[in-house]
């Protein structure tokens, strides 16, 4: 079952609101717990979203109003043109994950197409829709448009949605001109764009186009003199009656509003005669300008009027009042009830309900992107504390990282080196960090056990024990000791250590695994739709097929300790039979070993190989090379016959593709130790101390 929608337009006023009403009545219908989300609103300060209060208020939504959006269009426009661009969306993203695990629908709504942002909004609304994992239904403005210019909007915005990745659901067509339907819908057939999903137009309708003269009072901020139970009036069109009265009556329809200078006391008494008679059309109401009220003589004709219309007096004056009643866009405002029910009305009179609500609860997506992999990992490690030992805890990235992990409760922490550094330099780049532990070496309690701890088991190598006071002042050798004595649970270094710093440690005091002889390593490779697992690429030159074989089995279990289903691809230049050689047969022999393996301890992960890279991701090559397989196609974890093979591929999808590199990850050993790049970012420290902490939830059982 699908978990969210997001709904886009093609541009501003398009109805958006009758469609986001729409589908949340169907989603009422058919789901427990819908709440209403806006990544980002186009409000001015001290205003609220209209869409929000509007949902929020007609369903009951519980949820408070400020987590209902995560960005002004303002703020996002700021952090955009100042290049944080990705801490936009990864704010987002957050926000999103706060209400989300709370209900079981996220209805999403994209942006107005409004003020100076429009030129982007577009874009990132279906950058937002992917990165959430929501399926999307565009909405399309045709109100007085030709068919040609309607088609050319509908497939610019679906382009741009499959450019996405975006998995579009459903286009209606909105405000259409009734007797353009069939030659619309018999258009996007025939150029194809109705093959994305359900299509439906729903008509023009006045009623919902028009603004009240409610709506207009409160964007004037008018003082409503009379009329105040009239305000659901709908406005047809408005007059400035600055004019002889004969000529003003001739310019009466059927609901204009009336708009004259408050002293002029002859058209006030002509609009009342007007609403009195049978002859003349009703107005919708009368707007006094300048701040100019009806003298006492008129008020007392106006109460005793036998049919009353609202009569609004505003501070602008006439010409001003006249251009902003002109840009005025209708809206549903909150608590107009009359409008909501014409609204769902005119939905569910041109939407097949049931086939729609179908389509969009049954619709999942299987798109993960780097941000979803990576607050996935920090909400995982947030689930059991673990406490992690940062031996680099003089190096600003790392104490910048640190306080991001402290803020958000992920790890417990701490650093190894001269406190009287560390807290300088915490103060000197103006971090807040709370709740670390600080550790200087050789003052440890610990140092003297520790000692004697790496003698004892180094001493069948002809150690001595000063050798060993020596080794053990080392920060990478304490800190693996420390995970080694159950004083930390994982480790992380090599930020501005080397690997071998970082690993050869592990290797001498945490030791793999039992049935294990081998370290190896593996990549997250995030890219824009999905998540794939890459090893060896760091730790093993030229394995064997037996190391080959544990590297395969142990990948695929981390991948599965972090969410993604492994399906294992043991990667040759060869596929099946087809070619030999001795490269070939090292990966026919690790493929029937792992297999093996897997099959002893009852997994029922699959395997295969020898294949191609290109078998192995493509399904339609896969039909080709290796049409009865399984695993062909569509794996996940890609197992590399080397580590010249393996890094160069890693690095050449980073690069080309666009790809985030989480890693390397270090699997075998028998507590967690993970190594850092030394040109590594902030992120990655913290991606890479959440999945350090992951793995110690899996080694302690809680996961």
């Amino acid at each position: 079952m699908s978990k969210n929608l997001f709904i886009t337009a093609t541009e501003t006023r398009s109805g958006k609101s009758v469609v986001s009403l729409g589908i949340m009545e169907l989603l009422m219908r058919a789901v427990e717990k819908v709440v209403f989300f806006r990544p980002l609103i186009n409000v001015k300060p001290g205003k609220k979203d209209n869409d929000i209060r509007l949902i929020s208020s007609y369903y009951k939504l519980k949820l408070p109003y400020r987590k209902m959006y995560a960005y002004t269009t303002a703020q996002a426009n700021k952090l955009i043109t100042s290049g944080r661009h990705e801490e936009l969306l990864e704010g987002i993203y957050n926000r999103y994950k706060e209400i989300e695990k709370n209900c079981n629908f996220v209805l999403c709504e994209g942006t107005d197409f409004g003020g100076s942002t429009s030129a982007f909004e577009f874009d990132i609304n279906a950058e937002i829709a992917r990165n959430l994992g929501c399926p999307v239904l565009l909405v399309a403005n045709a109100h007085n448009k030709p068919v040609a210019e309607t088609l050319r909007s509908i497939k610019m915005s679906l382009d741009s949605l499959c450019e996405k990745d975006c998995n579009v659901i459903a286009t209606i067509v909105n405000r259409a001109d009734p007797e353009n339907e069939k030659k619309l819908i018999r258009q996007l057939k025939r150029k194809g764009m109705g093959q994305t999903g359900l299509v439906y137009m729903i008509p023009d309708e006045n009623s919902l186009g028009n603004p009240t003269v409610g709506e207009i009072a409160t964007i004037l901020d008018a003082e409503i003199l009379y009329g105040k139970d009239k305000l659901n009036t709908h406005v047809y069109s408005f007059t400035v009656a600055a004019m002889q009265l004969r000529n003003f009556l001739e310019r009466i329809e059927q609901g204009t509003l009336i708009i004259t200078p408050g002293d002029r006391c002859d058209v006030i008494v002509a609009c009342l005669s007007s609403v009195a008679s049978m002859s003349m059309p009703n107005i919708s109401g009368i707007i006094l300008t300048g701040g100019l009220k009806p003298e006492k003589a008129l008020c007392k004709l106006i109460e005793g009027a036998s049919v009353m219309v609202p009569i609004l007096s505003v501070k602008e004056n006439t010409f001003p009042a006249a251009r902003i009643i002109d840009n005025i866009h209708a809206a549903i405002s909150p608590g107009n009830n009359r409008k909501i029910t014409r609204a769902l009305e005119v939905f569910e009179k041109n939407v097949n309900v049931d086939k729609l609500g179908d389509k969009i609860v049954k619709t999942t997506t299987s798109i993960i992107t780097p941000k979803m992999f990576e607050y996935s990992l920090i909400q995982k490690a947030c689930m059991h504390k673990k406490h992690i030992v940062l031996p680099e805890g003089e190096e600003e990235r790392i104490l910048r990282a640190a306080e991001i992990l402290l803020r958000k409760e992920v790890v417990n922490i701490t650093l190894l080196g001269n406190e009287y550094e560390i807290r300088k330099k915490i103060s000197r780049i103006g971090l807040r960090m709370k709740g670390y532990n600080i550790i200087e070496v050789q003052k440890s309690a610990f140092f003297k056990d520790y000692v004697h701890t790496y003698y004892d088991l180094r001493k069948h190598r002809d150690i001595t024990m000063e050798s060993a006071h020596d080794i053990m002042c080392d920060v990478s050798f304490f800190g693996a000791m420390m995970v080694y004595k159950g004083h930390a649970d994982g480790m992380v270094s090599g930020s501005v250590h080397t690997t071998g710093d970082t690993i050869r440690p592990a290797f001498q005091i945490i030791k793999t695994k039992p049935g294990l002889s081998i370290v190896s390593s593996v990549f997250f490779m995030c890219l824009k739709n999905r998540v794939l697992v890459y090893g060896d690429c760091a730790i093993n030159p030229n394995p064997d097929a037996k190391q080959l074989a544990q590297i395969a089995v142990s990948s695929a279990q981390t991948a599965k300790l972090f969410g993604i289903e492994p399906r294992v691809a043991m990667l040759s230049y060869s596929t099946g039979e087809s070619g030999k050689g001795e490269n070939v047969e090292k990966v026919d022999q690790a493929t029937k070993i792992a297999r093996e393996i897997l099959k002893k301890s009852g997994s029922d992960i699959k395997v295969v190989g020898p294949i191609q890279y290109d078998a192995a991701v493509d399904p339609s090559v896969a039909k080709i090379k290796m049409p009865k397989s399984k695993v062909a196609g569509n794996a996940t974890v890609f197992i590399f016959p080397d580590l010249n093979t393996g890094n160069n591929t890693y690095k050449a999808v980073q690069r080309t593709a666009g790809a985030v590199a989480v890693g390397p990850v270090l699997q075998g050993l028998n507590k967690p130790v993970n190594d850092l790049s030394r040109g590594c970012s902030v992120t990655d420290i913290v991606n890479t101390v959440a999945i350090t902490a992951i793995q110690a939830q899996a080694e302690k059982g809680l996961i």
